[in-house]
């Protein structure tokens, strides 16, 4: 992450302490009416240059700037409602490319995603149309293991892997990568939903994930250092298949305390 510094302009600060109020580190401090910055070792979270009401605090070092907030953004509850319940995983795609616009919009949605701490480091690999060499890599691998995950993993005993066993001939993987999985799944959770709302169908490679964590051919060849832990992998395409209606599930598992 790049150097950033949290500036207050004195002339425009009223010292209404909102800032100071919502800093979730305590990190500034009301003084002669005026916001004052303790230190600048904050996880620069943005919440105060957010809430300031005359626009006093500026974080620098960073290539966007905000956006005024006029109306608030909120989604319909019986809609997103519906849209969760009707998402299904689609290993049946179209041969359709999907438009890089709509691939960058999909990272668009992990990249503002809140992260622990606001580390923000969560990272995306685009597997395209050379994502067959990496998914050859990763059948041989698993072929040779093969044998031993059906001692311990049900799944496996009845899986047959075929040359286009993780990908599923979709145009598109994205992998996530991050040293924490809290952050790396919030982020693929967000990328799923903006992909589906382009109406696209996706696919969360479990399997591709893993061989990607254990593989060192597959790593060497993905560039992943050491520490990089691949969260999931996104198999992204138009979906080849509908679903006529819902499925069920189980009752929640509440408790009220």
């Amino acid at each position: 992450m790049k150097d950033h510094i949290i500036q207050v302009d004195k002339n425009l600060c009223i010292g209404c302490g909102l800032c100071s109020g919502d800093c979730p580190v305590n990190n500034i401090i009301i003084k002669e009416k005026k916001a004052v910055i303790k230190n600048q070792d904050c996880i620069k979270c943005g919440h105060c240059e957010a809430i300031c009401p005359k626009a006093a605090i500026t974080l620098t070092g960073f290539s966007e700037k905000t956006m005024e907030i006029t109306e608030e953004s909120t989604l319909n509850p019986k809609d997103l409602l519906m849209a969760l319940k009707t998402r299904r995983t689609i290993r049946k795609f179209k041969d359709k490319k999907v438009p890089l616009e709509i691939i960058q919009q999909i990272i668009e949605a992990g990249r503002i995603t809140p992260s622990a701490k606001n580390a923000q480091n969560v990272s995306y690999i685009v597997l395209g149309e050379d994502k067959g060499k990496y998914e050859e890599v990763a059948v041989k691998f698993f072929r040779k293991i093969q044998g031993f995950a059906k001692l311990w993993m049900k799944d496996a005993r009845e899986v047959t892997i075929d040359d286009n066993f993780f990908f599923k001939k979709a145009p598109v993987a994205i992998m996530v990568v991050t040293k924490d999985k809290v952050s790396g799944s919030l982020a693929a959770g967000n990328m799923a939903l903006m992909a589906e709302s382009y109406g696209l169908g996706v696919l969360y490679s479990g399997f591709f994930t893993s061989v990607a964590n254990y593989s060192r051919k597959l790593r060497r060849i993905l560039n992943l250092k050491h520490g990089d832990n691949v969260v999931t992998t996104l198999v992204i395409g138009y979906p080849n298949v509908k679903y006529r209606r819902t499925t069920k599930k189980e009752e929640a598992m509440v408790r009220y305390l």
